[in-house]
C-alpha cells in the first residue's frame, strides 16, 4: 500500500510583494529580511485605535487596512485605504507615539512587520527607506485630503466608484471580467470592467492614483 500524501505547506508570500519594500535597494532589503515578521491580518481585526502607542509597522502584502476617524458620538469615516502599496503605522517614524485615528482590516490578508525600534533606527540613517517611507506619507495625505474633499462634495454613486476603484487596486489577487461593471455574489463583488467604472467615478480618484505615481515608483503604481 503506498503512503498517503503528504500536505503541501502553501508557500510563504515574499517582502517584495509590498511595493515599498520591492522599491528598497536589493542589499537594503536583505539586510532586513531578519527583522521582518510575516503575520496575518483577519478580516475585522483593528490593528490600532486612536492614541494607542503604536508598536509595529506594518507592510502589507494582501488584503486591505482602512484608516478611520471616530468622532465623539460614536459616528466614524474612513479617511484612508491602504493595501500592498502602503505602510501602515506612520507615526513610528513621523516622531509621533500615536495617530488620532485607527486601523483596521477591511479585507483579510498578510503583511511583514518591524518592531518599531527596528524601523526607527532604519529610518534614522536615512538613505532610500527614509526617503520612500517620508514620500509615502505625501502621497498619504494627499489621498486623505482628496477623500474628505470627495465625502463632501461628490454624489454616493461617484463615491462608491471611486471607493471601488481604490480597493481593487490594493487587492493583491483582484480578477477583471470582459463586460458591465461589476457582479455581485454571496456578498462579495467581481469588477467587470474598470474603464466604465473609471468613467462613473469622480476625478478624486485619479487625481489621488496621479499623485502617488508622481512621488513612488514606477513599481509601486502597477496593479
Amino acid at each position: 500500500m503506498s503512503k498517503p500524501a503528504k500536505p503541501v505547506k502553501p508557500v510563504a508570500p515574499g517582502p517584495k510583494l509590498n511595493q515599498i519594500l520591492a522599491a528598497l535597494p536589493p542589499a537594503q532589503c536583505q539586510c532586513l529580511l531578519p527583522d521582518l515578521e510575516l503575520v496575518e491580518m483577519p478580516l475585522g481585526w483593528t490593528m490600532s485605535e486612536s492614541g494607542d502607542h503604536v508598536r509595529y509597522l506594518h507592510c502589507p502584502v494582501s488584503g486591505i487596512v482602512s484608516l478611520i476617524y471616530a468622532l465623539e458620538d460614536g459616528s466614524s469615516s474612513e479617511i484612508a485605504l491602504m493595501g500592498n502599496e502602503d505602510l501602515v503605522g506612520i507615526s513610528i517614524y513621523m516622531g509621533g507615539d500615536s495617530m488620532p485615528s485607527s486601523t483596521e482590516v477591511q479585507s483579510a490578508g498578510q503583511a511583514y512587520r518591524l518592531s518599531r525600534k527596528v524601523m526607527k533606527h532604519e529610518f534614522e540613517q536615512g538613505g532610500k527607506l527614509q526617503n520612500l517611507a517620508l514620500l509615502y506619507t505625501q502621497a498619504l495625505i494627499c489621498q486623505t485630503s482628496q477623500m474628505a474633499v470627495c465625502n463632501q462634495h461628490h454624489s454616493v454613486e461617484q463615491q462608491f466608484s471611486r471607493w471601488l476603484l481604490m480597493s481593487f487596486d490594493r487587492l493583491y489577487s483582484s480578477k477583471m471580467q470582459k463586460d458591465g461593471l461589476i457582479t455581485k455574489a454571496r456578498g462579495s463583488i467581481t469588477m467587470v470592467n474598470r474603464t466604465r467604472l473609471e468613467a462613473q467615478a469622480c476625478e478624486c480618484y485619479a487625481a489621488a492614483k496621479e499623485e502617488c505615481e508622481r512621488l513612488l515608483p514606477p513599481s509601486r503604481a502597477k496593479h
